[in-house]
Formats: structure tokens, sequence, C-alpha cells
């Protein structure tokens, strides 16, 4: 006599299309709001300005910034093929590992550093953020947003790492190594020698100042970063 098995409503086959979808097939595709980024990060930079692109892929926020705000463009990535296709755009691109360090630039050569989806691949992301701190006056910094409502019900309803467009890999893959929320990067604040001058958390298509629920609804974040005129003093 064949056994019954009982069904889980926690099997993904089981659940309602709906719930599905939540969870994307594995090995997503590249960021589909890459475009959306690029232009939110474009809003806030003046005409004429010296940027640098800090994980710059293949150069296409740059090249942006160099054909239609007449900046003064630089750009690092580390990975090769992205490397040579910044390259072949006409842009000034180093190739270099971030985790290394900053000391080749001098201080204050940029009036933006630019750090969009690569501060949580560094292995020091806040000694890092110090060193661009020290090279330009301002940073934009976009990093996923670990407590958005996707990756929350992705792990209550499948107990499993998330996997949403902004983190597209499994656990034991995956180039990000730290992985915070609008909260923590807030604390982070508290902490250290910079302040967050603006905080955009980027909602379906559109980033929004001034958000209800913000740390549960956006999917990623833009922060505006610059020194603090007085340097903070530890808490004892």
């Amino acid at each position: 006599m064949a056994l019954k098995t009982r069904l889980s409503p926690l099997n993904p086959k089981h659940l309602p299309e709906q719930l599905r979808r939540i969870r994307p097939k594995r090995y997503c595709m590249k960021d589909p709001a890459a475009a959306v980024t690029d232009e939110i990060i474009r809003r806030e930079i003046p005409p004429g300005s010296r940027v640098i692109d800090l994980g710059c892929g293949d150069g296409r926020l740059l090249q942006l910034l160099r054909d239609e705000m007449h900046c003064s463009v630089q750009g690092v990535e580390l990975d090769e093929e992205e490397f040579l296709a910044a390259m072949r755009r006409g842009l000034p691109v180093i190739r270099g590992d971030l985790d290394e360090g900053l000391q080749y630039l001098p201080e204050n050569s940029f009036d933006f550093a630019v750090v969009s989806q690569t501060l949580q691949q560094l292995r020091y992301p806040v000694e890092i953020l110090e060193h661009i701190l020290r090279i330009a006056n301002r940073v934009l910094v976009v990093v996923p947003n670990f407590a958005y409502w996707k990756i929350r019900l992705q792990v209550l309803v499948f107990g499993r790492a998330p996997i949403t467009e902004e983190l597209p890999y499994e656990w034991h893959n995956t180039p990000n190594l730290h992985l915070m929320s609008m909260q923590d990067f807030r604390e982070l604040e508290k902490e250290r020698d910079f302040e967050i001058v603006k905080e955009l958390p980027i909602i379906g298509e559109k980033s929004v100042s001034r958000a209800w629920w913000a740390n549960l609804r956006a999917r990623t974040v833009l922060y505006i970063l610059q020194r603090r005129s007085t340097p903070n003093t530890p808490q004892e």
C-alpha cells in the first residue's frame, strides 16, 4: 500500500502563484533597474563635476556623465571584462582592487565619488569608505536594502538565503560580503566620521526622500555622504 505524502504549505510547488513570484529563479539576470539607478545618481551630480566611479563596471554611468553632463570622469574596476568594456567606451579607467586602498589618488581630487552596488562586496567597507572621503568631497553610495519586504518574506516563507534582482546569487557564490538595512547604515553614521547629507530610498523606479516605511519598501538606497566638520567622539 502506497503511503500518502503530506503536502507542505512551504513547498514552493504548493504555494499560490503570487507567492512563488516573490522568489525568482536562481541566477537572476543583472539588475534590470540599473538604468533607473544611473538616472537617479545623475540628478545628484551637477554638470562639469569631477567624478570617480569606484567599481564602474562597463562604464555605463561614466559615459552618461561625460557625454550629457560634461563631467571630468575616472573609473576604477577590478573585473577584466568590465574593465575592457569601459576602455572601449573611450573612458579613463584604472584596473585595481579597492580593498588594497586608494593611496595612489591625491586628497580632494574629485567632487563626487560613486560607489554603486560595490560597498557591500568589499572586505573592508568602512575603512575603504574613509579612504574615499579623503579623495572626494561627497560620496554617492548605492547599496541593497536587506530589510526589503521581499527579502524578509523569502526568509520567512522559504527559510533560505534570499535571492532578488539586487541580490541575484546563491549564498555560496555571492560577491556580497556585508549586507545591511537602512537602520544599520544610520547606526554606522553615528559611529564614524561621516554624515548622511541625503538618504534616498529607491522604491519601484523612483527615489523618494520622505517615504513611509522606507526600510520595508526600498529595494536599494542611495546615500550622499560627506566628512563631518567635527570628528565624531566615540561613546564610552
